[in-house]
C-alpha cells in the first residue's frame, strides 16, 4: 500500500451519524428487518460490552509492537451493533449478501493490518467485526467510515456504520480504495 489512497467522494463525517436512535426509518426496510433478525431494536446501547473490548484490545499488542486504535466512533458502533450477526433475507442487488458479524475482537490480531491502512487514509482504524466466515475484516475509522479488508484489497463500504450496513445488507457492490 502506498502514502495516500483516496476515498471516493463522499461528505466525510465528523463523528458518528447524528440520527435518532428510535426512529423507524433509520434503515431501509430489507436492513431494518436483517437487523431485528439478530437482535437489534432502536436504543440498543451495549456500552460496558463495548468498553471491554476497548480495554482488551488496548491492552493487546502484536509480537512486533503494532497496537489498535481505540476512539469514540468505534465504542459507539460496537456498543450499539456489537455481537450481532446479520444476515440478509433477500439476494444481493449487485453482489451475494455475506453473513455480518459485528465483534471487534475478530480482528484483535490486525494491528498491523489496521495500522497500514489507517495510515495510508491518514487517520486511525480501528476493527468492527468481519464478513462471511473470515473471509474479509470490518474496520472503522475516527470519522465512522467503514470498510472492508479481504484478499482482493481494501473496499469502502460507506461514510457511517448505517450506510455501510445498507451495503452489505442489499448486496451492493462496494467501492476499492485506490492507493496514489
Amino acid at each position: 500500500m502506498q502514502d495516500r489512497t483516496d476515498l471516493p467522494d463522499l461528505p466525510a463525517q465528523s463523528g458518528p451519524p447524528n440520527h435518532d436512535r428510535h426512529s423507524s426509518t433509520r434503515f431501509p426496510v430489507a436492513v431494518d428487518a436483517a437487523l431485528r433478525a439478530a437482535g437489534w431494536e432502536p436504543g440498543r446501547w451495549d456500552i460496558r460490552q463495548a468498553e471491554e473490548w476497548a480495554d482488551a484490545l488496548r491492552s493487546h499488542a502484536s509480537p512486533a509492537g503494532h497496537q489498535h486504535a481505540v476512539f469514540p466512533a468505534a465504542v459507539e458502533a460496537w456498543a450499539e451493533f456489537g455481537g450481532l450477526v446479520i444476515t440478509a433475507t433477500a439476494p444481493g442487488r449487485q453482489i451475494a449478501t455475506p453473513s455480518v458479524r459485528i465483534d471487534p475482537l475478530s480482528g484483535l490480531h490486525l494491528a498491523r493490518t489496521l495500522g497500514d491502512l489507517g495510515r495510508a487514509l491518514e487517520t486511525e482504524v480501528a476493527p468492527l467485526g468481519e464478513e462471511g466466515d473470515a473471509q474479509a475484516v470490518l474496520a472503522i475509522d475516527a470519522e465512522g467510515r467503514i470498510y472492508s479488508i479481504d484478499h482482493t484489497g481494501d473496499w469502502y463500504l460507506g461514510p457511517d456504520i448505517d450506510g455501510a450496513l445498507a451495503t452489505l445488507v442489499a448486496g451492493i457492490q462496494p467501492e476499492r480504495l485506490i492507493s496514489g
